[in-house]
This record gives structure tokens, sequence and C-alpha cells, in this order.
């Protein structure tokens, strides 16, 4: 790789150093803050050769460029455009300030939720399966549990487990609040329990004057406080998002406060218990009745303007549902859902329908672009975006092919317009979170499945049909394909090649001079068995598991290279082969190795653990050092790694396939350092 080049190529290709208000890089991947992002040029990073896939989070346009390689790249884009350089965590406050409050506001919200949703979709989706065993006049006369009472217990067990993330959602939620607002983790989930205490009457008893009487002559205690002269209504808050989000903000405010004001031991002993103190009176006292009267308000608000307006409010939210995903305020959506949900005493859920509508639309005009374009590259986006879709997995269809395209686009928000009047017309409810496409309708209210169904169907047929009929006319063109444009005659790589020839004369005398005192080092040396190894061992003891269960998108979709993740058992970190090490950072939690017999791999232990700057690694080799398999390369303290809140989860991944033939995973459960890991075939010729 030419990283002067390359270097040039993405300086250009996102609008110059201009547009770049900050910079930084990981292991594998730059990170940009871009200050107008229309001013990217999509289609040359998507074509360069060089660089793996570029992809928007938190904030920051990360562009992969690959082990060994991100940093010269780096170096070159601060050297020779003047991009400014940041750290990481600079880089990503300055990401979070960008934008306005109000979008600052919907990010947060999703950086909370996204963690829990998989325990809320989990616990929607069994809630749903409880509700399909219990419902009469589904599969009959009578429930699935009145045919067969043998399942009754099952289905008791069942409405157990899905009941637990929304009854206790202020734990989960206090936690990944905490989190997010800096603060200590536990606290907020211990101030979460708090609100959801059992000594506390259940907020879906609240209204029901015979269950809290009944409840209050159970346990034999008052139903209030008199505290600061108030009367306080001794209620949870179970299911209740909003209060959750204040209280736990109010708590990180006062904990950060007391660091920095006590020191040492006292601020070990005394921040939990004062923190706690004042969070719980101003939690019941004061915060938690005023945002349970507001998210009351918002929630039964906006159900009142939805059902007021009718089809129109159906068909204007349906239209536009896809458009509010693209701005990433749909994440936000779950905080208002939550207390729609009939187990949380709403009346059903109307966004998870309308969602469905969106996304199988979204799918469908993907799917009709997969039959019609005769670009390979497109097709293949569209085909496997288009399926991912139509199950609840939008992004892939819309950024990758339908906004791209723009009329498939539009085709697909007309036609879930028209799906989500009906569901405003026949009152369709969802009754759980859970995938919003045509699977989702185990959602739904068992009485509104047919409904829902048939309307997928016509949203489906209709977006199909308008997004293939476009591509037969107006979208021909865009069917046809385009060719890559002609990199001899790219501007920018002409350019980039033109600064970077002088480069060796233009070198400073700092550094060309060790380059001419100290003579080549000898390559190393390495056994005829080794040269001709290609297979790659573990370097890690722990459970294997696959690439995709990894929880960042680089790793997970393979955008680095094939491999597989290891959960380790142990901070003992080995070499997989007999090889040099081509990267070793100073933070220890990544290496590059290249094998004697030419495999390139990188190891990352854990996910974001870059952000300890080394706390809990020691390193014990360094770039250009000869290792053989099974010798140390780095010693990690794992307790300090789960105590930050970060992932140990280690993927292993081939960063040259290229060059190589197919690489297969041969692990999976427990596994010992050294076990055979992946299988590399050498490529045909």
């Amino acid at each position: 790789m030419d990283h002067a080049k390359v270097a040039g190529e993405v300086v250009e290709a996102v609008g110059g150093a201009s547009n770049i208000s900050a910079a930084a890089h990981c292991a594998t991947r730059l990170r940009l803050v871009i200050a107008d992002e229309s001013k990217i040029n999509q289609q040359a990073l998507d074509d360069n050769e060089d660089l793996k896939g570029t992809f928007a989070a938190g904030g920051m346009f990360q562009i992969i460029v690959g082990p060994g390689d991100v940093d010269q790249v780096y170096a070159h884009m601060v050297s020779d455009h003047g991009v400014r350089e940041v750290s990481k965590d600079e880089a990503k406050e300055e990401a979070e300030a960008g934008g306005n409050i109000f979008s600052r506001f919907i990010k947060m919200i999703a950086d909370i939720f996204v963690p829990v949703l998989p325990a809320l979709i989990a616990g929607g989706l069994l809630m749903a399966l409880h509700s399909v065993l219990t419902a009469e006049g589904l599969f009959g006369e009578r429930s699935v549990i009145q045919m067969y009472p043998a399942m009754t217990d099952y289905d008791a067990l069942i409405n157990l487990v899905s009941s637990a993330a929304f009854a206790f959602l202020p734990v989960l939620v206090g936690f990944s609040a905490a989190k997010r607002f800096g603060g200590n983790t536990y606290l907020g989930a211990a101030m979460g329990a708090a609100m959801v205490s059992p000594s506390l009457l259940s907020a879906y008893s609240m209204t029901d004057a015979a269950a809290a009487a009944k409840f209050w002559a159970y346990t034999d205690q008052s139903s209030v406080w008199h505290l600061f002269g108030l009367e306080v209504s001794k209620v949870g808050y179970q299911a209740m998002v909003i209060p959750t989000l204040v209280v736990t903000w109010i708590m990180c405010l006062i904990e950060k406060s007391l660091h920095k004001v006590l020191k040492g031991t006292a601020d070990f002993l005394l921040t939990p218990l004062i923190t706690l103190l004042i969070t719980g009176f101003l939690a019941f006292v004061v915060v938690g009745p005023i945002t349970r009267e507001l998210s009351n308000y918002l929630t039964y608000g906006i159900n009142w303007a939805y059902t007021t307006l009718g089809i129109f409010g159906g068909l204007i939210f349906g239209f536009f549902y896809s458009a509010i995903v693209v701005t990433g305020l749909h994440q936000s959506f779950p905080a208002i859902e939550i207390p729609l949900l009939p187990s949380n005493g709403g009346v059903g859920d109307f966004i998870f329908p309308i969602a469905s509508m969106a996304n199988v639309a979204q799918g469908a005009a993907a799917l009709a672009v997969f039959f019609k374009t005769r670009d390979a590259k497109l097709k293949g986006l569209a085909g496997a975006g288009g399926v991912s879709a139509v199950f609840g997995i939008t992004e892939p269809a819309i950024f990758g092919v339908n906004l791209r395209l723009r009329w498939p686009f539009y085709c697909a928000m007309v036609s879930a317009a028209i799906g989500s009047a009906g569901v405003a017309l026949l009152n369709v409810r969802g009754q759980a979170l859970g995938a919003a496409g045509f699977v989702g309708f185990v959602s739904i209210i068992p009485k509104s499945i047919p409904a829902y169904l048939a309307l997928e169907v016509l949203v489906f047929v209709l977006s199909f049909g308008i997004t293939f009929a476009y591509a037969m006319t107006r979208g021909k063109a865009d069917m046809e394909g385009r060719a890559p444009a002609a990199k001899a005659a790219d501007p920018v790589a002409a350019a980039a090649a033109s600064s970077a020839a002088p480069a060796p004369a233009a070198a400073p005398a700092a550094a060309a001079a060790p380059a001419a005192a100290v003579a080549p080092a000898a390559a190393p040396s390495f056994s005829d068995e080794a040269v001709a190894d290609l297979s790659v061992s573990s370097p890690l003891a722990g459970t294997a598991i696959p690439l995709e269960q990894v929880k960042d998108e680089s790793f997970a979709k393979g955008m680095l290279g094939p491999g597989i993740g290891i959960e380790p058992a142990d901070g003992l970190v080995v070499a997989p082969f007999d090889g040099t090490v081509t990267v070793a950072f100073p933070t220890g939690h990544a290496y590059g190795l290249k094998s004697a017999s030419g495999v390139q791999v990188l190891i990352h232990v854990g996910m974001d653990t870059v952000k300890l700057d080394g706390k809990g690694f020691t390193p014990r080799v360094a770039k250009g050092d000869v290792v053989r398999r099974g010798d140390v390369l780095a010693e990690v303290d794992l307790d300090v790694i789960r105590e930050a809140g970060y992932e140990t989860i280690t993927p292993v991944v081939v960063t040259n396939k290229k060059k190589l033939g197919a690489i297969t995973p041969v692990a999976s459960g427990q596994i010992q350092r050294g076990d055979a890991l992946l299988d590399v075939a050498p490529k045909e010729a």
C-alpha cells in the first residue's frame, strides 16, 4: 500500500482537510469527525481497493484501513494535509458535542437503549408467545392451554421470564444510563432497583384501588411516607423510562461532583453513600412524582394525537418513518412504546406495526433493485439488504441501496404510508417489542394478526411493483451499473502520487539519518515446516464463538477479514504461529503478526479496550520482534477490563484474505492455547 497516496485519496474523498474537524485512529480504523457529511464522496471510498469499508458510528465517520497501515495513512493525513490530530477520546467528545441539542439528545437516548434492547426484545417475544398460548379464538374457541392443560405451567414460566425485563426495567436503564452519563454503573443499577423495590406498591396496581388495599393489608405498612412535611406515596416505577433516566442523570452529577471534592479513602467510602442517600430522597420526593406525570402525559398525549388523526395519522407517520430511521430518531421510540404495551397497562403499541410496514416496504424496494440491476456489487447489497429488511433490519437496504438510488427510497415511503393508513384504520396494535417485519406478527395483539399480515403483503407487493416499474423506466440507467472511475485518470490519485514522489528528498534529516546509518536487519530464519504451515492456533484459552457474535460491526461483518472470537478464560496471550510482530500498540490491546508462511493476523484483546490507555495490559513484544508459536505476546488483567465495563471477547482475524484461499474456523466451545483455531488454504493459481 502506498500510504501517502491513500491518505491523499481519503482526504479528498471526505471533502478535504478543512472538512475534517478532528481525526484519530485505532488499531484498524481512521476515526474522523466530519463538519459537513454531504461533502463525502462515498463512491470514491467504495471504489478504493486499499480501503476495507466505511461506516458511521458514535458521531464519527470511520474508515477501515487495516492493522499496520492505518497508523501510517493517518500520519500522512496529519503531516501532508494538515489534518488536525487528536486522541480517540477527544475525537469522541467532539463528535458528541457536534450537532444541535436535539440531535445530541436523540443520540444520548440511543446510546442508553441500544444495549438494553436485546433484553426488551427477548422479553417482548416471550410475552407474545404467552399471549398466543392464552388467546381464545386464535386456534379455535378455546386457548392452547385450555385445550392442553399440561402446557399451563410451561406458560406460567414463560410469562415469568418475559415480564422480568419490563418489571425491572429501571435496573437495566439505570445501569446503561449511568455508563452513558459517566457514573458508576452499579450505583445506577442500585438506584433502579430501589425504584422497583418489593416494599413499594407496583406501578401496575396504582390505579387498582382493590389491589392496592390488598397489598398494604398484606404488608401491614402505611401507603405513604411523611417526609419534609409532605405525604409521599410508596409507589414503584415498573416499566417507566423517563423517571429512571432523570434520576440516574442527577445521581451521576452528584457522584462526579463528590469525586472532585473527596479524595482517597474518603472518596471510596463516602461518595457512594452520599450519592445514593441524596439521590434516593430526590427520586421519591421530587423527581419521581413529577417525571411520572410527565411520562404519562407524553405517552398518552402521543397516542391521543395518533388516534384523533385516524388514518391520516397512520399515513403521515408511515410515510416519514423511514426518513426518521435515517436521522436515528427511531432509537428513542422504545421510551414511548414501553408504556403503551398492554402488559404495562397500555392500549397497545401503534409504532411497532407502522415500523413493520416501513421496513417491509424498504426491503421490497431493495429486492426489486436486486432483480433489475446489472451492477454486481449493487446486486449483492440489494439482495442481502432486502432480505434483512423484510425481517426487521433495514439499515443495509436503506443506506446501501435505496438512498443511494433515491427513487426506490421514495417508492418505499409511499407504500409504507398506504400500509400504515390501514394500520390506523383497522387499529392494529402491538403487544410486545420484536422484529419489525414479516415475523413481527408474533408481537401483534392476536385478534389483529390476520389484518397485520394482509397489510404486510399489500405493502410488499406495492413497494416491489412501484420500484420495479421505476427500474424499467426512469431508473433504467441506474440499473445498468457504473464502472469505477479509472484510477489512472483520477485527479486525487494523480495529485497524491505527484506529492508522494519527491517525499524521500523532502524527508526531514532526522528521519533519513537512521536509515543511512543502520544496515537493514537480517531476515528472520524459520524452519521449512513453519514456512509451509498456514494454520493459525489459538492465542488464548477460553471459549470460541462465531465472529458474527463479536460486538463490533467491523469485526462482526468481516470487514477486517474472516476469523473467530474468543471469550478468554485468563489473560495470557501467545503467538499463534512462527512469525514476526508487525503491529504492537503501546497500550498492549492489539497485535498484528505475519506468519513465516505469509498469513497476517490481528489479535484485538477486548472491545474498546484502547480507552483503558494500557491499564491492565502488560505487553511482552514490540513491533519487529520475531516470535515462535506459543511465545507470550502480552499478559492481560481481565478483571480490569470487566470493571471498566468493556467486553473481553477477543477477535482473531486474518487480514490478508485476498492473498490466500479459503479460511475456515475449526474451533468451537472450550479451547486451550495452541489448539487449532483457523485452517487457511493456499490461494489457487
